[in-house]
């Protein structure tokens, strides 16, 4: 289900997860929006959001929801990041394309809150373009070092897990939760994800994936655990594996 939401005075957009777009990136409590209207066809609601945002008087979408899941267009060199947008469309082009990874000769980079925020406060417009932005690879690697995928430890109040800790908290999921009832969650999510893999339906893929993730980190959390330590001894036990693909998943060698 597609949701078309209205935070007063600031903006109308769509989502799939209220949740985790409304509240846990953009901060907004579920008395500071209201949903406008929900429907499970994306083309009608990315049409009906632009209709709204105009006659609300709000800013207007440069693209239409059911295109923005397509890859961010960047341009890596061995220096800079270039986007393909002036600086005053930038963040929402980020917040657009959350998760997205590129690799550059400093590491492997994320676009997460926290370097949404980092890149607006540093982020340079182009010199050949004015409608394209960039900024400077080594700083955004020495900035996340600690981030950065494949090396270094998370910060703990800078991921995205400890973001979803805090929402889950602020609800008493922790307090009064149930880890037998997140695993049932876990199941249903899953099942949306088969759902939305034989429809080829991407946006609802990435939503699926995303309360996939939030379940587990809770369901961890409920056991004492860390999401990011299981997935750590996870990779650790992995990482030493070898095998070959048979019918389009790894097999792992028995010795």
């Amino acid at each position: 289900m597609y949701y078309l939401y209205h935070i007063p005075g600031k903006k109308i957009g769509v989502t799939r997860d209220l949740n985790n777009r409304v509240t846990l990136i953009q901060g907004y409590k579920e008395n500071e929006y209201e949903v406008l209207e929900q429907s499970d066809d994306i083309s009608y609601i990315s049409d009906r959001e632009i209709e709204l945002q105009k006659s609300y008087g709000y800013k207007v979408d440069r693209k239409l929801y059911k295109n923005l899941f397509k890859k961010m267009k960047i341009n890596v060199t061995p220096t800079t990041t270039t986007f393909p947008v002036p600086i005053n469309k930038l963040e929402d082009y980020l917040k657009d394309n959350m998760a997205t990874t590129w690799k550059t000769d400093f590491g492997t980079f994320m676009i997460d809150m926290p370097s949404v925020e980092w890149i607006m406060k540093y982020v340079k417009t182009s010199m050949y373009n004015d409608q394209r932005s960039y900024i400077y690879n080594k700083a955004f690697s020495e900035y996340f070092k600690p981030k950065l995928f494949g090396g270094g430890e998370a910060t703990d109040t800078s991921s995205i897990f400890h973001l979803i800790r805090e929402w889950a908290k602020d609800r008493g999921l922790y307090e009064k939760g149930d880890p037998m009832v997140q695993y049932v969650k876990l199941q249903e999510e899953c099942g949306e994800l088969a759902k939305a893999l034989i429809k080829r339906d991407e946006p609802e893929v990435i939503d699926a994936i995303g309360d996939i993730v939030v379940v587990l980190t809770n369901l961890a959390h409920q056991k004492g655990y860390k999401i990011e330590d299981c997935v750590k001894s996870a990779y650790e036990v992995i990482n030493k594996r070898t095998g070959k693909m048979i019918n389009g998943t790894f097999v792992k060698d028995e010795n």
